[in-house]
């Protein structure tokens, strides 16, 4: 395993990082927010020493890399991210634990959205425009980010493909283009100009700047991190159609999006994928609509009735958490709905979290392939999507991917149970899938009304992991935690 090499690439990430929190900073600075100025002066200077170091250490590295490096190189910048990410808190003394600071950041960079806070708003602004970026850098990669400004050269396609499937949300991740960094340079150009896009209309709403800034940055990464205590209620109606259509589109795969800029239209439109994800999004809306019409205090009008239907929909399937309303209080068809929203989840390809809409479709196309051949065992019938033949070897990584996500959720429910806080199994269950699909709220004592920092330290390490889990796919994380990665041959 070539050691240096990621070394190397870690002291990137963390300059990076380092430059990341200089906009923070300055609003510290401008806010005259004395803790929160120590704690990412310090952070940043922590940051630099390390990637310094790790440079001096990592020089004349050779540029080796298969897909083991890509595998444990993805999981390891992720904790370490996460692990001087949450610092600022920690220095600044407005999250002094640090199992609750490296939830909150875990929660941040892999656009997860839950948190242990019940005042966000004290944190003052500096610090909640680093939690809401911290949504916008993980919702597409920091290292796809690091891949598109690494200068260009064909030496480097090797290494930048690995990491790339290894950290792209999705069954397969190909080249859009022949070459890596183009194809990072473009997904990172698509996700800028929807973010700033997000971002104009919000104003247009009237939101503050501050607040449209953040709001978009958490739309963008799907992320759900507020800027305020009651969430996105109190934003008006335009707002919350702006944040709904465009969580939608943060929903979907970013190739679709470059099949309509190559002037692909028919191809992008026709999507399998993309058709169940509407389809999903509109039945869901529909039924919630008619379900909670006239049947809970948060509705009123028909009008305000699907507003608030179509932005619950939206925020779930993407796995955003935003909220406008409490949907603990719902009906249950319509609780029901939100949680199977919760296992499918966005579009591969897109920054959104769950199982994805692609592999569920695959599964459908397995068991559908399966059924058939009880009848007639001797025939050979190929899975397509899209027109096109999906290798065997992609539905049996599908069929492992759901194995581990079964155990994974059963382990990380079976601790929940376990802890002191003595939680019921509602709240236990949705906590594991909240955290490990990277959606935000759950139900009952975690809902969009609360947050998880009655959990004992070792539950939000456990959540922490999961968050990880879910948003590289679990297997980055799990080769970084597997000894026979590290052993030869």
């Amino acid at each position: 395993m070539n050691i240096k090499i990621m070394i190397r690439v870690h002291a990137w990430i963390l300059a990076i990082e380092a430059f990341f929190m200089i906009p923070p900073l300055l609003i510290a600075l401008a806010a005259g927010d004395t803790p929160a100025i120590w704690g990412f002066f310090g952070t940043i200077a922590i940051a630099l020493l390390l990637a310094s170091l790790m440079s001096y250490i990592s020089r004349n590295a050779p540029r080796i890399f298969y897909a083991r490096e890509g595998l444990v190189c993805t999981g390891l910048a992720w904790f370490v991210l996460s692990g001087v990410g949450c610092l600022p808190f920690i220095l600044s003394g407005r999250i002094p634990n640090f199992f609750d600071a490296f939830f909150e950041i875990v929660s941040g960079f892999t656009t997860t959205g839950a948190s242990v806070l019940s005042d966000v708003e004290s944190l003052g602004k500096a610090l909640l425009y680093w939690r809401s970026f911290s949504h916008w850098v993980g919702g597409m990669g920091v290292l796809v980010f690091f891949l598109a400004i690494i200068p260009a050269s064909g030496r480097n396609d090797g290494y930048m493909l690995h990491i790339l499937r290894a950290e792209s949300p999705g069954p397969s991740v190909n080249k859009m283009v022949p070459r890596m960094r183009d194809t990072a340079v473009i997904l990172y150009s698509i996700y800028c100009i929807l973010t700033v896009l997000d971002i104009v209309f919000l104003l247009i709403g009237k939101l503050p700047i501050f607040d449209a800034v953040c709001i978009a940055f958490g739309t963008a990464g799907t992320g759900g991190f507020a800027v305020l205590n009651s969430g996105c209620a109190l934003y008006s109606p335009f707002a919350q159609y702006v944040t709904t259509v465009f969580m939608l589109l943060f929903g979907i795969n970013f190739s679709v999006y470059y099949m309509l800029l190559m002037k692909q239209i028919g191809a992008g439109l026709k999507d399998e994928e993309l058709r169940l994800y509407l389809t999903i999004v509109a039945v869901s809306i529909l039924i919630i609509a008619i379900n909670v019409f006239k049947r809970t205090p948060d509705t009123g009008s028909a009008e305000e009735t699907f507003r608030h239907s179509a932005f619950q929909v939206a925020s779930i399937i993407t796995t955003t958490g935003y909220s406008t309303v409490d949907f603990d209080l719902w009906p249950t068809l319509s609780k029901g709905i939100l949680l199977c929203l919760m296992f499918v989840g966005a579009s591969a390809g897109s920054t959104g979290g769950g199982i994805k809409v692609s592999r569920v479709l695959l599964l459908l196309k397995s068991i559908r392939r399966n059924a058939n051949q009880i009848f007639h065992p001797h025939e050979v019938r190929i899975i397509r999507m899209n027109g096109q033949r999906v290798p065997e070897q992609t539905i049996t990584n599908v069929h492992g991917y759901l194995a581990a996500y079964v155990m994974i959720v059963l382990f990380s429910f079976l601790v929940l149970c376990a802890d002191k806080a003595n939680f019921s199994l509602t709240t236990n269950f949705s906590s594991v899938m909240a955290t490990f699909n990277n959606i935000g709220p759950g139900f009952d004592a975690v809902g969009p009304t609360s947050n998880y920092s009655a959990y004992s330290n070792l539950s939000k390490l456990i959540m922490s992991v999961d968050m990880l889990l879910g948003r590289l796919e679990i297997f980055p994380i799990l080769a970084l935690l597997a000894p026979s990665t590290y052993r030869k041959g």
